[in-house]
């Protein structure tokens, strides 16, 4: 793994200190650390972080992913800090996990029970784990987004519960339970999602009667929301790297990474290296490049050449292109912390122009964490 991995990044142009050219020379030597560093020192409290949800979790997962290798205790402290919040003596979360998104930053109870031991955050991870079996489904065995949005599939949502129900069932023993409920989520939510063009559709709603006006004949919304794509691409690395190598719906899910590539390469953009809020919208006017999305993308291309899942000329100059524009969102400031733009706020499902009118944020958390997880994966 490791010779592949230097083989890959010699043909990424990673080796040598980000071979990036101009836009480089004069960046940290360490953009994950850059941008952790940054955070904290904006918000050193980590309550300030925000509420419990996916956001949050999703920056502190990819924190875990940078401390993971270079052992800097005040990291693994700071999520620490950030769970205590909500996590009571008795291991309880006031939270009625009636949405995907509140499941997503169990994860993060996964890595601190492995950490330190204490019981407390297995126990709140069971809670998680226990509304898992009861949380409603579509007839065909996918999770809704949320019990107030009926029978309604987001790509987003995979990406919020599968990961971690795959890291809780290896972790303590419910592996044949996890294995299965995930490959089978993955499964229906990407033939419900899934378009001709390479890309899914936003959202799936299988009574037909969501305000966002499902497609009568597929169900489906109307347009191609780039980071609702990322989460699913995201997802489907992350699960094949949990499920055993011999699992009945392992083929169908490598099958689903090579549809998104081929997606991804067909409508990256030619000037930037990065793709559209609406993927296959580049030349509307008013659509605009987008940098969480365009590092979830980055990271699957990247990953899936790694493992084999792909090959090709094509998906490395498109995983290349996408790292170096990922990097021009990415600058050091006057006050020497490192700043991310061009993040999409928090997206519901909609028409075009509501997602080309999304705020274009510096720092959002989706971006900051999507970063990390891509930098970790391309540059180490």
């Amino acid at each position: 793994m490791i010779k592949r991995r230097t083989v890959l990044a010699g043909a990424l142009g990673l080796t040598g200190g980000l071979a990036l050219g101009t836009a480089a020379e004069a960046a940290p030597a360490d953009w994950s650390r850059a941008v952790v560093d940054s955070t904290i020192a904006r918000k050193p409290d980590p309550k300030s972080l925000g509420g419990w949800g996916y956001t949050q979790g999703l920056f502190l997962y990819g924190t875990y992913r940078v401390y993971q290798r270079v052992k800097e205790p005040s990291y693994l402290a700071y999520i620490k800090g950030w769970v205590d919040t909500y996590v009571d003596a008795g291991g309880h979360i006031d939270h009625s996990f009636n949405n995907l998104d509140a499941m997503q930053s169990g994860n993060l109870l996964l890595i601190l029970h492995k950490e330190t031991g204490d019981p407390r955050y297995r126990t709140a991870a069971d809670q998680i784990r226990t509304r898992i079996t009861t949380y409603p489904r579509t007839s065909d065995g996918g999770m809704w987004h949320a019990t107030s949005k009926t029978n309604e599939l987001w790509a987003d949502g995979v990406f919020m519960a599968q990961p971690f129900l795959l890291r809780y069932g290896i972790a303590y023993g419910d592996e044949a339970y996890a294995y299965d409920e995930v490959a089978r989520n993955l499964a229906v939510y990407f033939t419900h999602l899934k378009a001709s063009n390479g890309l899914l559709y936003h959202a799936f709603d299988a009574d037909g009667d969501a305000p966002w006006s499902p497609n009568p004949t597929t169900g489906t919304s109307a347009y191609h929301w780039a980071r609702a794509i990322g989460w699913t691409a995201m997802t489907h690395i992350e699960a094949l790297d949990l499920l055993p190598a011999d699992h009945p719906r392992r083929a169908e899910l490598i099958a689903n990474v090579k549809h998104l590539a081929k997606g991804f390469v067909r409508y990256q953009d030619r000037n930037t290296g990065r793709w559209f809020q609406v993927v296959d919208k580049g030349s509307e006017t008013g659509n605009w490049t987008e940098t969480s999305a365009s590092s979830m993308y980055t990271l699957m291309l990247h990953a899936a050449l790694e493992r084999g899942y792909i090959t090709g000329g094509d998906y490395v100059s498109a995983a290349r292109r996408g790292y170096q524009g990922v990097l021009k969102k990415v600058k050091v400031n006057s006050d020497g912390l490192t700043d991310i733009t061009d993040i999409s706020e928090g997206t519901n499902v909609g028409d075009l122009a509501y997602y080309f009118g999304r705020k274009r944020n510096t720092n959002d958390l989706h971006g900051l964490g999507a970063f990390l997880l891509m930098n970790e994966q391309l540059a180490y």
